[in-house]
């Protein structure tokens, strides 16, 4: 009987990047506001393979994780607001580089509310962006991890 792979039959492939610390980090905006029908989450299309995720980007030297959250949620998805210090939780998924190479990446999370959106930013020709309840968001996303943490907010914000 042939199975799936699970993301953590992917990831031990991995297992001695993982070991030797050269797996990639990367800080990600759970990004969220008040929608019409209740408490919304923000999903951006990734450039490359046009899944679902939510803005991430690499450390920059100078800025703290929940500032390099902020800046990624402009850039990738216009978005503006307070990412909140403390991380929420953390995802992990096998990056594909430019040349084809498969690295593990682990993304840690913070909450960002957003406070507004604007039309004109850098990437908007490159990207599709959904505002969707937290649940709808956790069924489109590939990462179980991911999906994990959408639920938890959806729970979060109800209590």
């Amino acid at each position: 009987m042939n199975k799936a792979p699970t993301l953590l039959s992917e990831l031990a492939g991995h297992a001695e990047t993982i070991l030797l610390g050269k797996a990639l980090e990367q800080f990600g905006a759970l990004c969220l506001r008040q929608g019409a029908g209740g408490f919304e989450v923000l999903l951006i299309t990734t450039r490359e393979t046009g899944r679902w995720t939510i803005p991430k980007g690499w450390p920059i030297k100078g800025l703290a994780p929940h500032e390099v959250v902020e800046r990624k949620a402009w850039e990738e998805a216009g978005v503006k607001g307070r990412a909140k210090k403390r991380a929420f939780g953390c995802f992990s998924y096998l990056k594909t580089l430019q040349d084809g190479t498969q690295v593990p990446s682990f993304v840690t999370v913070h909450i960002m509310t957003v406070r507004r959106t604007k039309a004109n930013f850098p990437e908007r020709r490159e990207r599709k962006l959904a505002w969707m309840p937290p649940l709808e968001a956790a069924s489109l996303v590939n990462e179980p991890e991911l999906k994990s943490l959408f639920r938890r907010v959806r729970r979060r914000a109800l209590s």
